[in-house]
């Protein structure tokens, strides 16, 4: 059967699992639009913005570990969408990025809005590559998906001129070949090293739902500890007694006790990243490490299987982390305080919602109250990019239409990628999206605060986001009061269209522990 290039691609990406891509249309990819708007069991979502298709595409892979793709156009369009890139490049998330480039016959001109595509991205990707004929696109989009999957997942970008979209292609359609499993830990020789160890800690970090079931049985069996790495706390319940805590931003020092005294880690499904390890101070001189990024449930599987039982008693590594986690008494302030917004929220959301935060100081709270004791419930950027919770919930909703998903984010990030509300109507996505308004860039308002430096165009305008969501043709709420928490959540909760809650809070309170006050005082 002859097909062009894009029919070719779009079969090859819908035989690999992949079904939806988010992209903003362009000009340098049309006949891939045409194909696969035409493809059974793909769907195409068209976004008001590509960082905001990039966000999409991002978690629509990390919340199902199938790459979804990002689409984009030439300089601009591509530039826009590198920030959900970074992201998934950061979080190692699966993605297949495909770029529209100028024609073939123009390349290297200079030509309008020409940029070198590949060379732009590869720092960024875990692999990054420009099609120099028609024939090989198919192949390079097969290769893009066994590395957006591979030991460590990532986006795969692929650059293809304009005019090869619409080329015959008479081919066979080319398969991912996915890297072999050859770099898997003797298992043998871990169940020995387990067994002798004193004190063995897992930093969890793959979230896929066999993995997560195994490492319940391998922590109860083995006596393990078991922290969850940064913004991937659904990795492993957080109410489990063996659940030693989350290596987030500010965590205390009791709480890193169990990993301290550790002489064995094992690191599973993801890289010891910056916040994970805590500034890179883990692991310690001494420390053993071993580190599995593939096959995690096979891996736990056999350990199990040849280790044998043994019981370590983690109660106090425990209750560090159960007093952390409780919240305190709030009192009364200028608004609302966040802590009380994320309680309200657990209370009466389903325990398997889907929960999206944005970057920002809010998100400390989310992260310590929330408490994630269910399988893929939580969607957050590693690093640190503001813009993600609005799209990311979006995503979500789309590709798990059946659960409740919830965005939280600040004043700041909901401006940044809060249009994508508009892509949740048009496609009939009742997310939730909760706006943290404090009139600050609240994480740079500390930093300046701590290193007693001046504020400094941290200070944002006050924004109606309930009249805001309303244009869009969402239901907006606004909440002043703690009172008034709970009877606009339960009304969104019940609303069949997105909706907006803008929550007015204390801009005195930047952390759990931290008063922006404290430190202008001094």
């Amino acid at each position: 059967m002859q097909r062009t290039v894009a029919q070719a691609v779009t079969r090859v990406l819908a035989e690999a699992g992949v079904r939806r891509g988010y992209t903003v249309p362009g000009e340098s990819f049309l006949g891939l639009l045409d194909a696969f708007t035409a493809e059974p069991g793909l769907t195409l979502v068209s976004t008001r913005h590509e960082g905001g298709a990039s966000f999409m595409a991002e978690a629509d892979g990390k919340l199902h570990g199938v790459p979804a793709v990002a689409m984009g156009s030439r300089g601009p369009g591509a530039t826009n969408l590198s920030i959900g890139v970074h992201t998934a490049y950061q979080d190692g998330t699966p993605m297949v990025v495909l770029l529209g480039q100028v024609p073939s016959t123009k390349l290297g001109r200079e030509s309008f809005q020409e940029v070198d595509l590949a060379a732009l991205f590869a720092p960024l990707a875990t692999s990054s590559a420009q099609a120099s004929t028609a024939a090989e696109v198919p192949a390079l989009v097969a290769e893009a998906l066994a590395r957006a999957a591979g030991r460590r997942p990532g986006p795969a970008i692929v650059s293809v001129p304009s005019d090869f979209w619409d080329e015959p292609f008479t081919d066979p359609i080319p398969v991912p070949h996915h890297e072999s499993d050859d770099d898997l830990p003797d298992i043998a020789e871990l169940a020995e090293r387990v067994g002798a160890a004193d004190a063995p800690v897992v930093i969890a970090g793959a979230r896929d739902v066999a993995s997560r079931r195994e490492l319940i049985a391998a922590a109860e069996e083995l006596g393990l500890a078991v922290y969850n790495g940064f913004r991937r706390q659904d990795c492993f319940p957080e109410d489990h007694p063996q659940y030693a805590g989350h290596l987030g931003l500010g965590v205390p020092g009791d709480q890193l006790k169990a990993l301290e005294r550790a002489d064995l880690v094992l690191v599973l499904g993801m890289r010891l990243d910056e916040v994970t390890s805590q500034g890179f101070r883990f692991p310690l001189p001494g420390q053993e490490i071993v580190q599995v990024r593939s096959q995690v449930p096979r891996v736990l599987r056999e350990l199990r299987a040849q280790s044998p039982a043994r019981q370590r008693d983690w109660s106090v590594a425990n209750a560090a982390v159960r007093e952390f986690m409780t919240p305190p008494d709030t009192g009364t302030g200028q608004g609302v305080h966040p802590t009380d917004v994320v309680r309200a929220l657990r209370r009466l959301a389903p325990a398997d919602a889907v929960v999206t935060n944005d970057a920002g100081n809010f998100s400390g709270f989310v992260h310590r109250y929330w408490c994630f004791t269910q399988p893929r419930t939580q969607l957050g950027p590693c690093n640190g990019a503001m813009g993600y919770g609005v799209p990311s919930a979006v995503a979500a909703k789309l590709s798990a239409p059946e659960r409740t998903v919830i965005a939280m984010v600040g004043d700041g990030g909901a401006l940044m990628t809060g249009q994508e509300i508009e892509t949740a109507i048009r496609h009939r996505a009742p997310v939730l999206v909760v706006v943290f308004q404090n009139g600050l860039y609240g994480t740079i308002a500390l930093h300046q605060a701590k290193s007693q430096r001046q504020l400094a165009a941290v200070s944002i305008g006050a924004v109606d986001f309930a009249g805001w969501a309303r244009g869009l043709g969402a239901a907006g709420f606004t909440v002043a009061a703690r009172a008034e928490l709970e009877p606009a959540i339960r009304a969104a909760l019940r609303e069949d269209r997105p909706s907006v809650i803008d929550v007015h809070t204390d801009p005195d309170v930047l952390t759990a522990d931290t008063r922006l006050a404290d430190f202008l005082e001094n």
